[in-house]
């Protein structure tokens, strides 16, 4: 659950500018079912980009255990929603994780809240699978990471080419998943 605490003088600078928006496109701001929507919209835009106040390292660093296993850790299907930097509309997928401990392991709902640090800001697909991949290689120190990412882009559904069935496929690896065989084995899993 996420309490909001938001900046008002914020969320009004932002309701501003939607309410301009609206103008632009042609609407009336001030007919019955609009008058809300700028703060609605302003206080919706700061939910959906929260991940910029929020810190990746310490997500992971705050749930660091002592493990002296070496076998792939896997949690797969972790849905996401974001908003695509080239056009400000939404995609949304699954993220599935596998990394090998080196001593130390996270504990799983972390990798799931790093996952929604990274979605939360305005995004492209590509940089959301290497920067979950990086960070936690960075900040765990695990012997490898291997990070893939299937998502439906809005950009791609609802406007432009509006291909309803595409999905983009991304992969990130580093460390032991440099190894295809190791790589295999974890797609093999998912």
């Amino acid at each position: 659950m996420i309490l909001h605490n938001y900046d008002e003088a914020l969320v009004a600078e932002i309701a501003g500018h939607y309410r301009r928006i609206i103008e632009l496109i042609g609407e009336d701001p001030n007919r019955e079912g609009l008058v809300k929507t700028p703060v609605r919209a302003a206080k919706a835009l700061l939910d959906v980009t929260r991940g910029y106040r929020e810190d990746p390292a310490k997500i992971i660093k705050s749930a660091v255990f002592s493990h002296e296993g070496s076998s792939i850790v896997v949690v797969k299907d972790i849905e996401f929603y974001s908003l695509c930097e080239h056009h400000i509309l939404p995609f949304f997928g699954k993220v599935s994780i596998g990394y090998i401990p080196d001593g130390g392991m996270i504990g799983l709902s972390k990798l799931a809240r790093l996952v929604d640090t990274f979605a939360h800001r305005l995004q492209v697909q590509e940089r959301l699978t290497s920067e979950v991949c990086n960070t936690l290689m960075r900040e765990l120190k695990p012997k490898g990471v291997i990070v893939v990412c299937e998502a439906g882009h809005l950009c791609m559904k609802m406007r432009g080419v509006e291909k309803q069935d595409s999905v983009t496929t991304t992969m990130d690896y580093t460390g032991a998943f440099c190894d295809v065989n190791l790589r295999d084995e974890f797609m093999r899993m998912l």
